[in-house]
C-alpha cells in the first residue's frame, strides 16, 4: 500500500513531492508548504503532501511544451503500444492500487476495485483506438471546383493542463491522460490534494510503460496551483473536473488565452420510477444511485421520482435497504458504504441537511453507523420525504448521503420534476414500457440517461453533461476530439 513511498518520517508517515518534471521529483521550495492526507476511515493523518510554487508549475508546463512535437510526431500505433502498456501495468498493480483507495478514501473492497477496472478499461480503449489509423489520417474531400482538392485532418491540440478531483482520483485521471496522450498531447497534471498517492503511482506506472519524460509531468496543491495552470500561456487545452464554481473559474481564466476547456462540473440528477417499474430493481438502483462513494458523485441521482401508485411500496422497500447498509471502514465484513473524504466534506454536507431541515424538509428514515465508526469521516445516508420544490436538498448539489424522493401522476409531470434544475448530467428510467422508456430517453434533458441499469460507464460512451454540469464530453471518440483540433487544407491540382 502506502508504504512503496519514499521520504518516510519516524512515525512512518509518508511525504509525496510538490512536482515530478520530466522525470524528476522536486520539493516544496517554502518549507511547510503542503498538507495533510488523512486516512478517512480513521481520521488519522498518514502522510503530507507537498505544495509546488508558480516556478514549478512554469517548468512543468515547459516541460510538457518542449516535448510535444517529439510525442505528436510519434505514429499513433507508437502512442497506442504505451497505452496498452500502462493498461497491463495497472493491472498488474491492481492490489496495491484497490489497496490505496481504500486506505485514503475509505471506499469499500468492491468500489475501490472498480475503480482501479475503469481505469485499466480506459487506457485500454484508447490504445484501441490509436490502432485504427484512419481516425487519425487526413481524409479527402470532394469540393464542387474540379481544379482543387481539400483535406480535412485532426491534430493534436498542444499542451493540456489536467485538473482531477478527490471522489474518482485515477479514474478521473485516466479518462483525461488516455485520450489526451493518444491524441498527441503533452500534459500536466493537478490531482486533489487530499488523494493524490494513488496519482504518483499512476504516474510511475506510466514512466514504467514508456511515456519519454516530460510528456506527463505532475504538480501539487491546492486551487492557487490549478489558476496558475489554467492562466499559463503554454497551456493549449483545460480539462477540469470538479465544482460548478470553480468551473467557472477556469472558464474565465481560459478566455484570457481562449485556450480550448473541457468542464465536467456538478449534477442534480433524477431516477425516475413508473408504476410499472419493478420496485425491487428500482430500490436498488436507488441506493446505488444515491449511496455510491458516501453519495460523493457528480452523478448522483439524488432526485428520485416515483410514481403514487407504487410510491408507499417504493419507501418502504427503501427505507428496509436503506437501514441494511453496513456503513463502516473498508476491511469491515459486508461494508456497503464508507465515509467522506474529508473533515471539511462531511462539515460541509452536514450544515446543507440542517438548512434544509431548517426550511421544511423532514427526514423520512435514514441508515445508522457501523461500530467501527467511531473515527473517521463517516455520515449516515438520509432519506427526504417530499421537499419543497425550493428546498436546498432538491436543488443543489450535496455531494453526499442524502437523498430526496417526490411522488408524480403522469409522465409529463415527471419529465417536467426531472428537468426542472440547471444541471443536466444524467438521469436513470425505471420502467417495463419500451415506449416510455423511448419518449423518457428522449425528453430528459441530460448528457446520459440509464433505462433500468445501473450507472455503468463504459469507454466506449461520451461523458458530460448539459447546464451547469459542464462543457464538451469525455471518454467515447469525442473524448479523444477534445483533445485534437480540425484543420482543413485547400489546395490547387497539379
Amino acid at each position: 500500500m502506502l508504504t512503496q513511498f519514499e521520504n518516510r518520517s519516524d512515525d512512518g508517515s509518508f511525504m509525496l513531492p510538490a512536482a515530478t518534471i520530466a522525470g524528476t521529483r522536486y520539493g516544496a521550495s517554502n518549507r511547510g508548504a503542503g498538507n495533510a492526507i488523512h486516512n478517512a476511515s480513521t481520521g488519522k493523518a498518514i502522510g503530507w503532501q507537498e505544495h509546488a510554487d508558480a516556478t514549478q508549475v512554469d517548468a512543468a508546463v515547459r516541460a510538457a511544451h518542449a516535448t510535444l512535437d517529439a510525442w505528436r510526431n510519434q505514429t499513433p500505433a507508437s502512442r497506442g503500444k504505451v497505452l496498452r502498456k500502462i493498461a497491463e501495468l495497472l493491472e498488474a498493480a491492481r492490489a496495491n492500487l484497490s489497496a490505496m483507495q481504500q486506505q485514503v478514501s475509505g471506499k469499500p473492497p468492491l468500489e475501490a476495485d472498480t475503480d482501479v477496472s475503469d481505469a485499466i478499461a480506459t487506457f485500454s480503449y484508447y490504445a484501441d483506438l490509436c490502432a485504427d489509423a484512419s481516425l487519425f489520417d487526413a481524409e479527402t474531400l470532394t469540393l464542387p471546383d474540379p481544379g482543387v482538392t481539400g483535406e480535412r485532418q485532426y491534430e493534436a491540440v498542444g499542451v493540456a493542463a489536467l485538473i482531477v478531483p478527490w471522489n474518482f482520483p485515477m479514474v478521473t485521471t485516466a479518462w483525461k491522460i488516455a485520450p489526451a496522450l493518444a491524441a498527441g498531447c503533452t500534459v500536466v497534471l493537478k490531482p486533489s490534494e487530499f488523494t493524490s498517492p494513488v496519482e504518483h503511482v499512476l504516474a510511475g506506472i506510466m514512466t514504467d510503460a514508456g511515456v519519454p519524460d516530460g510528456v506527463v509531468n505532475l504538480v501539487n496543491g491546492g486551487g492557487e496551483v490549478g489558476a496558475l495552470l489554467a492562466a499559463h500561456p503554454l497551456i493549449d487545452k483545460i480539462s477540469f473536473t470538479g465544482s460548478t464554481a470553480v468551473g467557472r473559474k477556469v472558464m474565465q481564466a481560459a478566455a484570457q488565452d481562449m485556450k480550448r476547456v473541457t468542464l465536467e462540473l456538478g449534477g442534480k440528477s433524477a431516477l425516475i420510477v413508473r408504476a410499472d417499474a419493478d420496485i425491487e430493481h428500482a430500490v436498488a438502483l436507488a441506493v446505488g444511485g444515491a449511496f455510491t462513494n458516501a453519495g460523493q458523485m457528480c452523478s448522483a441521482t439524488s432526485r428520485i421520482i416515483v410514481h403514487d401508485d407504487v410510491y408507499r411500496k417504493f419507501m418502504a422497500a427503501f427505507e428496509t435497504a436503506v437501514r441494511a447498509l453496513v456503513i463502516a471502514p473498508p476491511q469491515t465484513k459486508n461494508v456497503s458504504m464508507g465515509p467522506l473524504v474529508s473533515h471539511a466534506q462531511r462539515a460541509r454536507v452536514a450544515a446543507l441537511l440542517e438548512q434544509g431541515i431548517r426550511d421544511g424538509a423532514r427526514v423520512a428514515f435514514s441508515g445508522a453507523l457501523d461500530s467501527a465508526c467511531a473515527e473517521g469521516f463517516f455520515m449516515a445516508p438520509a432519506v427526504i420525504a417530499e421537499p419543497d420544490a425550493g428546498n436546498v436538498l432538491w436543488t443543489d448539489e450535496v455531494f453526499g448521503p442524502v437523498a430526496c424522493v417526490k411522488s408524480f401522476r403522469t409522465d409529463d409531470e415527471a419529465i417536467a420534476l426531472a428537468n426542472d434544475t440547471r444541471y443536466g448530467l444524467v438521469a436513470t428510467v425505471v420502467t417495463r414500457d419500451e415506449d416510455a422508456a423511448h419518449r423518457y430517453r428522449r425528453a430528459l434533458r441530460a448528457g446520459l440517461v440509464w433505462i433500468n441499469t445501473p450507472q455503468l460507464i463504459f469507454p466506449q460512451v461520451c461523458w458530460g453533461g448539459l447546464g451547469l454540469s459542464g462543457i464538451g464530453r469525455e471518454l467515447g471518440l469525442a473524448g479523444l476530439r477534445s483533445y485534437q483540433e480540425l484543420r482543413h487544407s485547400v489546395a490547387q491540382r497539379g
